[in-house]
C-alpha cells in the first residue's frame, strides 16, 4: 500500500519571515512514518518546503491538521477525494473538532495515534475503514518509536533536533488546547534510556526539547538532567513559571547545558493570569525567576498574551517597560486567541463575543473576539507596536545580556532571526536553511 502524509503550508504572521516554515519538519508525521509497518510504501511532502504533488494516486493521504492550515487542509483533501482516494486526518486541531473535520475527511483520529495507527492501516485494507479512531486506554510513551529521520530531508530545515519526551501538560489554562474535551490522558514521559538513545542517534550536541512542558513531572525531569551532564549538550526547552519552585533544578538545568527557557509569562497582569485558570504563575514571582536564570545564564524567551478581560491599552506600554527592565532576552507575543475547541472558545462563544470564524485568522496575530476593555483595533494596533518596539535597535541594545557568554547567540537571534529575518532566511529558500543553522550553532556556541 502507497501512503502519503501531508503537512499543509503553515501561516504567518506579520512578524514571521520564512524562517518560521523552514525551522524544523513535522515531528508528528516523521512518527506516523516511522510506524508504519515496513511492508507499505510511505513518504512524507511539507508544503512549507515543496510543491504537494496533487495529481499522484497514492491509496491512502493522511494530513495533519492545525486550525490555521484547516482550509488548506481541506482543499487537499478535496483533490484526492474527488478521485476516490481516502483522506485521514489527524493532529491537534482534528483531534478538538472532529465532527467539523469528517465533513472534510473520510476519517478522523484523536489524539495519541501509536496504538492504533496499525488497527487503522489494517481496517483500510480490509474495506472497513471506520470514521473516528481514538485510544480508549492511555499510550504507554514505552511505545513511542524512535523518529526515522531518513523520511524528510532535513537539509532543507533549520534544524531537525528537536525531540519531544512527554505527553501533555499538568495544567489545563482555557486558552490552551490542553482544556479540550478530548484530552484526558495524564502527564507522562518516556523513558529516560529512550530519550538518551534519541539524542545519540542526532549526533549533535544542541537539542530543543519541544514538550509543552518540560518539567510536567520534576522527578523524572531531576533524573533525566543528571543523565546528560556529561554529554556536554547545549540544550532548551519550554517550562512553566513554577519552575521558581526548584531553584537546584535550575542550577542543575545550567550545569548541564540548558542556554535558554520558553516560558508562559502571559501577563504580567495578576487577575488576568487568574482569569485563564494560569494557577501556576505568581506574577510576584516573576523578576526574581528571571534574575535567577540569568545568574545560571540561562536566556528567556517570554511568552506574553494580549487580550485577556482585564487588560486595557495601557497594557501594551507597561509589558515592554517590564520586558526591558528585567532585560528579557526574547518575547514572543500572542493576541489571546479561542481555539475552538479549548473552554475559552466556549466561554467566548457562550458569551457571543466571537467576531470572525475564518480559521486562517486563528495564529495569535488576529482579533477574533471582541475585547473587553479595549476596542479590536486597540488589540491589534498595540500587538504589532510591542513587537517593533521590543525588536527595535534601541531596545535590542538596552535588553543585552550582563553575562558576555550570553550575547552571541542573543544578538543573532534578535538580530538575525527577528529583526532581519526575512534578509537572512531569504538564503533559506535555496536549500541551505541546514547550512544557516549549523552557522548558527558555531557563532553561538562554537559547536556544529
Amino acid at each position: 500500500m502507497n501512503i502519503k502524509l501531508i503537512s499543509p503550508r503553515m501561516s504567518l504572521r506579520p512578524m514571521d519571515s520564512a524562517f518560521k516554515r523552514l525551522m524544523s519538519p513535522p515531528l508528528s508525521l516523521v512518527t506516523i512514518a516511522t510506524l508504519t509497518p515496513k511492508e507499505h510504501r510511505v513518504w512524507i511532502e511539507d508544503e512549507n518546503i515543496v510543491k504537494i504533488k496533487l495529481t499522484d494516486s497514492p491509496d491512502l493521504v493522511g494530513i495533519t491538521v492545525n486550525v490555521d492550515t484547516s482550509e488548506r487542509a481541506f482543499e487537499i483533501a478535496k483533490q484526492y477525494r474527488s478521485r476516490g482516494i481516502k483522506v485521514v486526518f489527524g493532529g491537534i486541531h482534528a483531534s478538538a473538532n472532529p465532527d467539523l473535520m469528517l465533513i472534510n475527511c473520510d476519517c478522523v483520529v484523536i489524539g495519541e495515534a501509536e496504538e492504533i495507527w496499525r488497527n487503522l492501516l489494517d481496517d483500510f485494507e480490509s474495506n472497513q475503514l471506520r470514521n473516528i479512531y481514538k485510544n480508549d486506554k492511555i499510550t504507554s510513551l514505552k511505545n513511542v518509536p524512535l523518529p526515522d529521520w531518513n523520511f524528510v530531508d532535513h537539509q532543507k530545515y533549520l534544524y531537525h533536533n528537536v525531540i519531544v519526551t512527554s505527553r501533555g501538560c499538568p495544567f489545563k489554562c482555557n486558552f490552551c488546547y490542553n482544556s479540550s474535551d478530548y484530552v484526558s490522558n495524564p502527564f507522562r514521559n518516556r523513558p529516560v534510556t529512550d530519550v538518551l538513545e534519541e539524542i545519540e542517534n542526532l549526533k549533535t550536541r544542541q537539542v530543543l526539547f519541544i514538550d509543552d512542558n518540560f518539567i510536567g513531572n520534576v522527578e523524572w525531569t531531576k533524573i533525566f538532567v543528571k543523565a546528560i551532564k556529561k554529554k556536554n549538550l547545549v540544550w532548551h526547552a519550554a517550562v512553566s513559571t513554577n519552575i521558581f519552585f526548584h531553584k537546584d533544578l535550575i542550577r542543575e538545568f545550567a550545569e548541564s547545558g540548558c542556554k535558554s527557557l520558553f516560558i508562559g509569562f502571559e501577563s504580567i497582569n495578576e487577575d488576568s493570569i487568574l482569569s485563564a485558570d494560569k494557577k501556576q504563575n505568581k506574577v510576584k514571582e516573576y523578576e526574581e525567576l528571571i534574575a535567577l536564570l540569568h545568574e545560571n545564564g540561562i536566556m528567556v524567551n517570554a511568552s506574553m498574551v494580549f487580550g485577556f478581560d482585564y487588560d486595557e491599552p495601557s497594557v501594551f506600554k507597561n509589558t515592554l517597560v517590564w520586558l526591558i527592565k528585567n532585560k528579557v532576552e526574547t518575547m514572543t507575543a500572542h493576541i489571546l486567541t479561542p481555539y475552538p475547541g479549548t473552554a475559552l472558545y466556549k466561554q467566548l462563544l457562550g458569551e457571543n463575543r466571537i467576531i470572525d470564524f475564518s480559521p486562517d485568522k486563528y495564529n495569535t496575530s488576529n482579533v477574533v473576539f471582541q475585547p473587553q476593555k479595549m476596542t479590536a483595533e486597540e488589540l491589534k494596533n498595540g500587538y504589532l507596536w510591542i513587537y517593533r518596539e521590543f525588536y527595535s535597535l534601541k531596545n535590542i541594545i538596552k535588553r543585552r545580556p550582563s553575562n558576555n557568554h550570553l550575547q552571541k547567540p542573543y544578538f543573532l537571534f534578535n538580530l538575525g532571526y527577528r529583526k532581519y529575518g526575512r534578509i537572512t532566511s531569504f538564503f533559506g529558500r535555496f536549500g541551505f536553511m541546514s547550512k544557516i543553522g549549523q552557522i548558527a550553532r558555531k557563532i553561538s556556541y562554537g559547536i556544529g
